[in-house]
């Protein structure tokens, strides 16, 4: 039987950030990366918002000077999000909210692929070209998808999460 959502309080979080990333992070910040293609000579595209395209801006500008950059590799991540993580997002939420099994096989391929995206990342961010001018900052802002993942993993780790484990017979 599966668990109601009230007795799974910790899955709120996964929720929450799901949520968040499909309606926020993938659709307008992610998005602004691949319809903006030169952040220093463009018009704005109808979406995503104006202010939002100025916030991620102002956000290269002044911490992440990759984000800016855009290099190949990067803009590769942003692809995958937008058409493979975005989707993702829904289901999970969905999953999540109404406990559905079938959601683990895809949470776990989700955490892999974040995690190797994130890495990536960071350590460019710290090494690269256009290394961050303050890292650690950029570190605590991408925490979220470094550590989400591992948490995925462990929520994943039973055959069905969402069902009660049947007790064990002494």
């Amino acid at each position: 039987m599966t668990v109601p959502l009230r007795q799974r309080p910790y899955d709120l979080y996964f929720i929450v950030f799901f949520a968040i990333n499909a309606l926020v992070i993938t659709y307008i910040v992610d998005l602004e990366q691949l319809v903006v293609a030169d952040p220093a000579d463009f018009d704005y595209p109808v979406w995503p918002p104006a202010p939002a395209i100025d916030l991620v801006h102002w956000w290269g500008e002044n911490y992440d000077p990759l984000l800016m950059a855009r290099p190949p590799f990067w803009q590769m991540t942003i692809w995958i999000d937008v058409i493979f993580f975005g989707p993702f997002y829904l289901f999970a939420v969905y999953a999540f909210v109404r406990g559905r099994n079938w959601i683990k096989v895809p949470a776990l391929v989700w955490s892999g692929t974040m995690l190797a995206n994130v890495l990536i990342i960071l350590m460019d961010e710290r090494y690269g070209v256009t290394p961050a001018p303050n890292f650690a900052i950029v570190l605590a802002a991408n925490a979220s998808w470094l550590l989400t993942p591992f948490l995925i993993m462990w929520r994943m780790r039973r055959e069905n999460p969402f069902t009660r484990p049947e007790p064990v017979a002494s």
